[in-house]
């Protein structure tokens, strides 16, 4: 498993935004300066975002961007799907690698694993909100040990 840029990112926007709270909305650009990102990808990540309804956008000068949900409703599968369609692949349902061995009708002794270990990560990822995540580290290693 690789968590791709596209996740990383889209989780620090959505932290972002759920740390600004009612202090309004947020405009892209600002987010992506004071974040370091670049700002065109956060602009995408936004856009991406929006379409999956956990952010929404405020057109004009004092415009911007901001959660459309209350922090602690949006997990990190959320953000990860949003950004991503998927929080993990499982290759050999993506993509075959080979007629013989991916077939639904042939026995595979390896795609349970990886399809166990799809839910397990989802399982995890789905039970941790933003709101969680805008606590100490040492807190949020509590969280995700437990």
């Amino acid at each position: 498993m690789r968590v791709t840029t596209w996740a990383e990112y889209g989780l620090i926007v959505s932290l972002h935004l759920a740390k600004q709270g009612a202090n309004g909305p947020t405009p892209a650009r600002d987010m992506a300066k004071r974040e370091g990102l670049p700002a065109d990808y956060v602009e995408q990540i936004l856009l991406k975002l929006r379409r999956a309804g956990l952010v929404s956008s405020v057109r004009g000068a004092k415009g911007g961007y901001y959660l459309a949900r209350d922090a602690n409703t949006i997990s990190v599968k959320d953000v990860i799907e949003a950004a991503e369609n998927r929080t993990f692949e499982v290759n050999c349902d993506v993509h075959k690698v080979s007629t013989v061995r991916c077939s639904g009708g042939n026995p595979c002794s390896i795609r349970p694993v990886w399809r166990e270990l799809q839910r397990r990560v989802d399982d995890l990822l789905a039970e941790i909100s933003l709101e969680d995540l805008m606590l100490q580290e040492s807190e949020v290693q509590a969280l995700v040990s437990a």
